[in-house]
């Protein structure tokens, strides 16, 4: 089964330099970014079966997920 990699980079391509610009020059924003991207790290182990989880671990990080991307999503709109 393939696994759709879900990095910010993917997710806004219109946005890499900002993201880039952000990691460097906003805290908060680069500690989003690091929980945001380890999340991800978690949820495509699972995906891949390579980790074992709950369907209900899997979704809670999902849902996790969802709300830093958003988060992000605002701070890179707002820059």
């Amino acid at each position: 089964m393939t696994v759709e990699h879900h990095d910010l980079h993917h997710e806004f391509p219109e946005y890499n330099d900002k993201i880039n610009e952000l990691k460097i020059g906003n805290h908060y924003f680069r500690k989003l970014f690091d929980e945001y991207h380890e999340l991800t790290k978690d949820i495509e182990a699972m995906e891949n079966e390579t980790t074992p989880a709950s369907t209900t671990s899997e979704e809670e990080l999902k849902l996790r997920r969802v709300q830093l991307k958003d988060e992000l999503f605002s701070m890179l709109q707002a820059s």
